[in-house]
């Protein structure tokens, strides 16, 4: 059945061609610049209401100024902030695309190298071992890529550029199955504590759930990159995230650690099944800037569709 399915599908496959490998480079470098100067409308709306239900004198100054960084690189066409981050890219990929993984790469990687070089941006990736900078927003496994194979034929790639501050308060702990979700919620509430004002808060707190090690950490850096305040489908879940989002933000962390009702902007949490021995739970935050931008494409002649 599998294989007639395929077969009556075929007129739909869509062969990607050398040509078009140029259009994602050209659209990779787009992204990588335009990313670290629009702030995605979802984070403004959620600074603005954050602001508007602040309490602290100190909270709403801080937030204030957040606001008006916003509006200030706007109105210049300035970076949202100085950090250019690691380039992480999310690679969707429509299983009716037939493309050269390595050519794609290839091609993303370029996008970065321009961008960095045609702008010009800060560079910040270096040799882990000898810190020397490649001065071209990559290197050694950067960008850092994802894949996740989706029905369709459509290609979408999303940047997300992983500013250092948030980066360095990333958590993992394989907890007993016997901690349960009570165990979950004391640890994401210590990684939370222990970050204070390093993340640049208040933040989008992403969780990782199950899966092993590695999967439950790569869970967690979805789930900081999801549009501030989608909920998870699963009931149970999307619980956990608002039961999670209400004691973070009762923890008076603030805005840039110096005190408020907003600590995170967001709670959002990526789950997978694990053994049944295990019980993995990953933190990764995103900044206040939580950067982000995407390119579809749809077919092989037309302009990608860049959003948020």
């Amino acid at each position: 059945m599998a294989v007639i399915d395929y077969i009556a599908n075929y007129n739909d496959i869509w062969d990607i061609d050398e040509i078009f490998y140029q259009s994602i480079e050209e659209a990779c470098k787009t992204l990588y610049i335009e990313s670290l100067k629009d702030l995605p409308p979802d984070v403004r709306v959620a600074l603005q209401n954050a602001y508007e239900k602040e309490t602290l004198d100190t909270g709403r100054e801080i937030l204030a100024t957040l606001i008006k960084t916003v509006s200030t690189a706007d109105n210049k066409k300035l970076l949202i902030c100085q950090d250019t981050g690691i380039p992480v890219y999310f690679i969707k990929v429509g299983n009716q695309v037939r493309f050269d993984g390595l050519r794609l790469e290839e091609a993303i990687r370029k996008g970065t190298e321009r961008a960095t070089l045609e702008h010009p941006l800060r560079s910040s990736i270096v040799n882990t071992l000898s810190r020397k900078n490649h001065g071209t927003s990559t290197g050694n496994q950067v960008p850092v890529l994802h894949y996740e194979f989706i029905k369709g034929n459509e290609l979408e790639i999303m940047i997300v550029p992983k500013g250092s501050g948030s980066e360095n308060m990333s958590y993992l702990k394989m907890l007993t199955p016997a901690a349960g979700i009570k165990g979950i919620k004391k640890y994401v509430l210590e990684c939370v504590f222990e970050s204070g004002a390093n993340p640049c808060p208040p933040t989008i707190v992403g969780i990782g759930i199950g899966g092993t090690a590695d999967k439950c950490a790569a869970l967690a850096k979805k789930a900081a990159a999801r549009e501030v305040g989608s909920p998870n489908p699963d009931p149970d879940v999307r619980k956990l995230e608002e039961e999670l989002y209400d004691l973070i933000n009762q923890m008076g962390i603030g805005a840039h650690g110096l005190g408020g009702n907003t600590t995170a902007l967001a709670v959002h949490i990526e789950a997978a099944d694990t053994h049944m021995t295990c019980n993995p739970v990953a933190v990764n935050m995103m900044c206040w800037p939580a950067r982000r931008m995407r390119a579809t494409f749809i077919s092989q002649n037309e302009q990608p569709k860049i959003t948020y």
